[in-house]
């Protein structure tokens, strides 16, 4: 079975030759919308044209052991919105989007300026959202009865690499994620390094339970703040050979620094593609390789770009099983999508789908059924069916963070989404120390839990 290192390789010099240095910001889409209407010829254009479209919003439930740390900072990720499309071939595609968490969300006017149009023509328009994006793939493909890669590029792998997500979580919690996405097939595991957490007693207890070749990725979110101060807890962690890839371990503009770490550390450096900017990420070499999202069009645009500068990267697509299977056919045709991809789907009770995306030492198969290559439960939807929040749910909660020495802080919801990440993306909180821990502390109506609330709302509260 093919390695997640099995790449297929141009040279720095085949790089520069090629002229890509000059020109990274390239347009491209023209040969991927002839690849679509190649693969759609047999069929008449007639069949193509969109006739209905609906939306349906769920709620999906996590599992146990990830829904009690996705509730500190994450509880909006259980809504998602399921759209569906016709078209006059009487075929339907669907597709999702993760209401709170996404690169785009379908509104009314994406709709409006969908409905009656050719499918084949639009869809590649990344502006119309996740959901109705995926659901016009999925509708022409399985119109044409071809699966989703074919109207992409050619297909070069046969698998797909997928790693296990959660969110940071407590010691005990990261070892039990761990041994389940070992148990499960999965032979990589991306979280988060916090130093609200102990992540020396985090990947100490994830390395007791799963082998040497099970690989870890740590998104640390700038959170180690500079080289100088990151490179000793980084090589210190690295003595675990789990240790594979760190993400973003400081700020991505920090070129010298980010170099400074790949020149010192063992593990992979991985960055978000486009910051910094692809032309000086690839002339400085300033990471092992990328991380890429969007829509349909930024995805084969920055999958272009990587093969050409030779360097891998994982598809970061997130969602429920859903975008996963989307995911799955863009790791099909993008020579260098070799890092296991992360789509988040192990977080949740149900998959949306009538089968599992199955996993066999780390790797999916691409489906070359037509569409996406697998079924919508149609049950699981109506189970799950729920009214459209009118904003983004944010229950009112509190996190409480404790040190050996005594010192506790305390973090409230009312700084937004990531109100504990944020604060720690500067200098001045605490750094990432030995035995640190933290909680949900729960609303137990105690008028001290009301005064740490009120506390706390002006920005992180020291006892």
């Amino acid at each position: 079975m093919t390695s997640y290192s099995t790449l297929n390789r141009l040279s720095r010099r085949d790089l520069l030759r090629a002229g890509l240095l000059g020109g990274i910001g390239m347009s491209l889409p023209s040969s991927w919308t002839e690849q679509s209407l190649a693969a759609t010829t047999s069929t008449s254009a007639k069949w193509f044209r969109v006739v209905r479209i609906d939306r349906t919003t769920v709620q999906v439930p996590y599992r146990e052991v990830p829904g009690r740390n996705m509730a500190r900072e994450l509880p909006h990720w259980q809504w998602t919105e399921v759209i569906e499309v016709e078209l006059a071939s009487g075929q339907r595609g669907f597709g999702e989007t993760l209401l709170y968490y996404t690169w785009g969300v379908t509104d009314d006017d994406d709709l409006r300026r969908a409905l009656g149009k050719n499918a084949v023509e639009i869809m590649w328009d990344d502006e119309l959202g996740a959901g109705l994006q995926i659901a016009l793939f999925d509708a022409v493909s399985r119109t044409a009865g071809v699966p989703i890669h074919a109207l992409l590029a050619s297909k070069m792998h046969d698998t797909t690499p997928l790693a296990w997500w959660n969110i940071d979580t407590t010691v005990e919690d990261m070892a039990l994620e761990c041994a389940e996405a070992h148990k499960q097939g999965y032979r990589a595991y991306k979280t988060k390094g916090r130093p609200w957490f102990d992540v020396w007693a985090q990947i100490e207890a994830a390395a007791k339970v799963v082998p040497e070749s099970f690989h870890l990725a740590i998104d640390f979110n700038d959170t180690l703040l500079d080289a100088e101060r990151g490179i000793p807890i980084l090589i210190e962690l690295e003595k675990h050979p789990q240790i594979d890839i760190w993400e973003t371990p400081i700020p991505q503009g920090d070129i010298p620094g980010n170099k400074a770490i790949r020149e010192q550390c063992r593990g992979k450096v991985g960055m978000h593609y486009g910051n910094p900017d692809p032309f000086v990420a690839i002339k400085e070499d300033v990471c092992d390789g990328f991380v890429v999202g969007r829509g349909a069009t930024e995805l084969m645009r920055a999958g272009t770009v990587a093969a050409l500068a030779d360097k891998p990267f994982w598809l970061q697509l997130v969602g429920t099983g859903i975008t996963a299977a989307w995911s799955l056919q863009f790791g099909g045709v993008l020579s260098h999508a070799t890092w296991p991809a992360v789509n988040c789907h192990q977080l949740y009770q149900h998959t949306l789908l009538t089968e599992p995306i199955k996993i066999e030492e780390g790797f999916a198969k691409v489906p070359d059924r037509p569409g996406l290559g697998f079924e919508l439960d149609r049950h699981a939807i109506e189970k799950l069916r729920v009214d459209k929040p009118k904003s983004r749910p944010d229950p009112r909660r509190m996190v409480e963070t404790t040190w050996p020495d005594g010192r506790k802080m305390y973090f409230n919801n009312g700084g937004g989404v990531n109100f504990v990440l944020n604060p720690f993306r500067k200098p001045g909180l605490p750094y990432f120390e030995h035995g640190v821990d933290s909680r949900l502390l729960p609303d137990d109506g105690s008028e001290r839990w009301k005064e740490l609330y009120e506390l706390s709302r002006k920005g992180p509260y020291l006892v």
